[in-house]
């Protein structure tokens, strides 16, 4: 395997960039050419996937588009077509397949996500506020003069600050960003657990074509480049999801809840989730939490479910073993290495302190996912693993952080089964559980690398529908 073409890729996709703030901005073109020239003044800001040589930077840009977005950019719909059909869809509109209803319904999602508006996100991470003030505002700076270019809407978000400090936790208290993937060809630390199972109790790093167009993927073929390659050759498909989180529903439930459970509420909570609040795998330390196994960040991730095919340790439907089933399902985990995705998701609003009321205010988590494959990847995800049961012989159980708890699933909407040990414990099972996590709007997007930018900038005529006649032959 070659190594991936860095510095043509956003940077954000192969890496996270760890900063404690961020910012995404959400424009509509309505001028093509306005919306072109806007792209030409930020594309030499872009950050690409090249190491950084000398530090962290202060401040960080990417773009993405809508289909909607690249029609309104003046894309030629004989390459539009040649998107897949989700992504022409749009999150809107693939609700169903979602399983976006009830409290998640798109007709109760918020501005601007209400309507099918947003063209262009930027995204900026920073260290400071100030940094990432000022590189929004010369973001702005770029529409000077560009009436074809609308901002219709913005969200801060970043790391989460409990007692003053920037923390890697969520607003359920449990520490985030464990888990992503080891890619091929991509420079750094292949941390253990991160990729594949390599049939010798080892891991291997999964091929770069399950998360980058023109590369070979984990079955041996190349993810789709159509034509023109030059737009789509090192772009990717970005999940941006807006996840509103009911963290005072969910601590009052597992506390009066854990009461019951054998274990106690903190045991409680963590065979719901998979792992303990610091990190450490319910599947490596079922009965209490080990920092010797959450601060080592091999030993966090070094584990496989096949000497716990009951659930034992870690319930079957514990929300880690379904985001990730390893070789849970059978096959060496042939079966989950096709369904990874890249997660760079952050948080938006304020820490509700431990023991404090529901203050109705705004708090959650910014998902974001990257993939080659939105249906196979994403969706597939979403769909089987988080809303159906079957997969793990579950019936109708739902995810039980963010599975959807409309009545239309029947009684595994809302069932949660903690699996016994053989130990003494008996198995658990409740059929109350509330509604923890809501989506509130999103869409999907495509992230073109640098070179499909300048193609998008249209600075040489690129655009001319005339050149793809051929391509819809």
């Amino acid at each position: 395997m070659r190594d991936v073409e860095l510095a043509d890729i956003q940077g954000n996709i192969l890496r996270g960039y760890n900063q404690p703030l961020f910012r995404y901005a959400y424009y509509r073109v309505t001028e093509p050419a306005d919306g072109q020239q806007f792209l030409a003044r930020l594309v030499p800001a872009i950050t690409t996937a090249q190491p950084w040589r000398d530090g962290k930077p202060a401040s960080t840009l990417n773009v993405a588009f809508t289909i909607g977005g690249l029609q309104a950019m003046g894309m030629p719909l004989e390459v539009l077509s040649n998107f897949p059909f989700e992504y022409r869809q749009g999150m809107r509109e693939r609700a169903p397949v979602l399983v976006d209803r009830g409290e998640s319904d798109p007709g109760r999602w918020e501005s601007p996500w209400d309507r099918t508006g947003v063209h262009f996100w930027v995204g900026i991470s920073a260290q400071s506020a100030g940094e990432r003030d000022a590189r929004h505002a010369w973001v702005e700076q770029q529409r000077d003069g560009l009436a074809g270019v609308e901002r219709v809407g913005v969200q801060d978000a970043g790391k989460l600050r409990i007692d003053g400090q920037y923390t890697p936790k969520e607003h359920f208290g449990y520490t985030d960003g464990i888990g992503n993937p080891s890619i091929d060809g991509v420079p750094g630390r292949k941390t253990a657990g991160g990729g594949k199972i390599d049939g010798k109790d080892g891991w291997l790093p999964l091929a770069p074509g399950e998360f980058l167009l023109g590369y070979g993927d984990e079955a041996g073929e190349v993810s789709p480049t159509p034509r023109p390659v030059r737009f789509f050759r090192n772009g990717t498909f970005m999940v941006f999801r807006k996840l509103e989180q009911r963290v005072a529903e969910f601590r009052r439930y597992a506390e009066e809840e854990g009461k019951r459970y054998p274990g106690g509420p903190e045991q409680f909570k963590a065979k719901l989730v998979g792992r303990w609040p610091d990190g450490t795998p319910v599947e490596l330390s079922p009965d209490h939490p080990d920092p010797a196994i959450a601060n080592d960040p091999s030993r966090n991730l070094d584990f496989t479910y096949g000497s716990d095919p009951s659930g034992a340790r870690c319930p079957l439907g514990s929300h880690i073993r379904r985001a990730n089933p390893r070789d849970a399902n059978g096959f060496g985990g042939l079966l989950s290495n096709r369904h990874r995705i890249i997660r760079r998701g952050v948080m938006f609003g304020d820490w509700l302190p431990e023991g404090a009321g529901d203050d109705d205010a705004s708090r959650g988590l910014i998902f974001i996912a990257f993939n080659a494959s939105i249906e196979r990847q994403f969706e597939f995800v979403q769909q089987q693993w988080m809303n159906f049961g079957n997969d793990f012989c579950l019936g109708n159980d739902r995810d039980p952080l963010i599975g959807n708890r409309d009545a239309g699933g029947g009684a595994g909407a809302c069932k949660l089964t903690i699996q016994g040990d053989g130990n003494g414990h008996a198995p658990w099972i409740t059929s109350t559980l509330p509604t923890f996590v809501a989506t509130r709007g999103g869409d999907y997007f495509f992230m073109p690398s640098l070179s499909g930018l300048r193609f998008l900038a249209n600075a040489e005529g690129q655009l001319d529908p005339a050149q793809f006649a051929d391509i819809a032959r």
